[in-house]
């Protein structure tokens, strides 16, 4: 069938030299109709994709502020004041502005689909609940819901993708695509991938996912606000009584008291995973030990990859000493034990305001940050070294281009692919590391109340024999997906870049392109 004169008309336009809005105004209607069903999905859950997005600005300039309070304070002490009152300042207006944004309603909030409320009689029915259904499969209905939207969105991202790819891209192949097409048919990558979206709904969710929320059943189990309702069998009424008093009478603590997985207490407050040894919602916990979690693991992932990628392409770009210098640093810091260095540190800043941010959160995530450069430096070095003998490099050197525009324009695009293969493996050392120091404790890991997954596990330990097996065992079933499924994205995006490691035993060494 001969193509229409317009469309030969878009494709000529499209590999000319025209920007990216020049082509989508030429050729509109792919991208409106993307779109529009892009603004249906946001609008349907603006308040958390708002929320979760000044969560992740309010850690980025919490860390970069951070840094900049600490390098000002080496120099002067007003200087460094001058810096965490400003800090203090635009945090406070960061989290003003996520509240708000968290309290718009969405469709599929906890108000809209409400799991919490009591019944009227012995024999119910339920009231306060999503259409009157019990707690269990408003539950239920909620959950499904918010992962099938998250699936759902997910998809839409890459579909966009595609539209970029076939209607407005000027080249018609890039090393990307076949990258894709391999992932595409790498069903063990696309479980990691799979992993990676539920993860991250958890974390973004969380709030919309639990039964309660974690300022009402862990934080704040007292306040006025964390009164529930329920009906009473030895008063025949509907009483009221305080969450934390009703997390007291549904302690998990073995044979004699235990409320289990997919139960109810006995003030008809669901419970999914099971209660903790001191009562609380064990789902509500992992949600909010979703969120810290990758909080932490993110901004220590790319703060070493940062490191990494910029010291990757300068000591491959100049070699020489700059290489020497940057391989002894490198060998210095793995020298020195990181459980030993977190342990000095955590002592160090015990009273600093720095170990209080995120809960000592942000601290472990500097800490790993500044100690995992060097093992993802190695596996980009070799790669680097590699690009910067090639001719194009040569070629652009000699036209009189700066070497920061050299190093990312023309050598970063080629070391990209494996920097993301080795953050992705070492993101799940990072999640081992810090529910270890959790587990451990003694002012270690993230500071209580905060939840946090290797506190659960250490909570549960004196009962994995019994019936409240559930405390430590889903927390360390989580753990383990979560870092399962980061190795799986790791190893299926290491095929797709280098087919030639696939199946192989020594994948990472040939990846690494002799950068050890």
């Amino acid at each position: 069938m001969a193509r229409s004169t317009a469309d030969t008309t878009n494709e000529s336009f499209r590999h000319d030299s025209s920007t990216l809005t020049e082509r989508i105004a030429a050729n509109p209607e792919p991208a409106l109709r993307w779109a529009g069903v892009a603004a249906v999905l946001l609008l349907l859950e603006l308040g958390a994709f708002l929320g979760g997005v000044l969560t992740l600005f309010h850690a980025a300039v919490l860390g970069v502020t951070a840094l900049l309070e600490v390098s000002l304070g080496a120099v002067s002490s007003g200087l460094g004041e001058a810096a965490f009152g400003f800090q203090t300042d635009a945090l406070a207006s960061i989290s003003g502005v996520r509240d708000a944004a968290q309290s718009i309603p969405t469709l599929l909030s906890r108000e809209t689909i409400s799991n919490q409320g009591h019944m009227v009689g012995p024999n119910g029915p339920w009231t306060g609940t999503f259409l009157g259904l019990e707690p269990a499969y408003a539950w239920g209905i909620r959950v499904v819901l918010v992962l099938v939207y998250a699936f759902v969105t997910a998809y839409w991202l890459f579909r966009g993708w595609l539209v970029f790819r076939n209607h407005y891209r000027q080249a018609d192949w890039t090393p990307t695509d076949d990258i894709i097409n391999r992932l595409r048919d790498h069903r063990w990558g696309q479980f990691g991938i799979a992993v990676l979206v539920v993860f991250l709904t958890l974390a973004l969710f969380g709030p919309a996912l639990g039964p309660t929320t974690v300022q009402q059943n862990i934080k704040s189990p007292y306040a006025e606000e964390s009164q529930i309702e329920y009906f009473s069998d030895d008063t025949g009424s509907v009483e009221t009584v305080f969450a934390g008093k009703a997390n007291f009478d549904s302690k998990s603590k073995g044979p004699n008291q235990n409320v289990g997985p997919m139960t109810y207490d006995d003030y008809g407050r669901f419970h999914p995973f099971g209660t903790l040894p001191n009562g609380r919602d064990l789902f509500t916990f992992m949600m909010g030990g979703a969120r810290i979690s990758l909080i932490v693991t993110g901004l220590a992932i790319g703060l070493a990859s940062f490191i990494a990628g910029a010291l990757g392409l300068i000591s491959a770009f100049y070699g020489g000493t700059t290489d020497l210098a940057v391989l002894t640093t490198a060998d210095g810091i793995t020298s020195v034990p990181r459980l030993l260095l977190l342990v000095m540190l955590s002592a160090v800043f015990a009273n600093h305001w720095l170990g209080s941010v995120l809960d000592g959160g942000f601290l472990l995530a500097l800490i790993f940050g500044f100690t995992g450069w060097p093992l993802l430096w190695r596996a980009v070095r070799g790669p680097a070294l590699q690009v910067a003998q090639e001719e194009w490099v040569d070629a652009a050197e000699s036209f009189g281009q700066r070497p920061t525009l050299i190093m990312w324009k023309h050598m970063f695009p080629y070391v990209m692919g494996y920097l993301l293969v080795y953050a992705s493996m070492s993101a799940g050392g990072i999640v081992v590391s810090l529910s270890a120091l959790s587990f451990i404790g003694n002012g270690l890991g993230i500071t209580a109340p905060t939840p946090a997954w290797g506190r659960a596990v250490s909570l549960g330990q004196s009962y994995v024999a019994g019936p409240s097996w559930h405390i430590a065992l889903i927390p360390g079933l989580m753990i383990v997906i979560l870092v399962m499924g980061l190795n799986a994205f790791g190893d299926g995006l290491r095929d797709a870049i280098d087919p030639e490691t696939k199946g192989s035993d020594d994948g990472d060494e040939l990846a690494a392109g002799g950068g050890a």
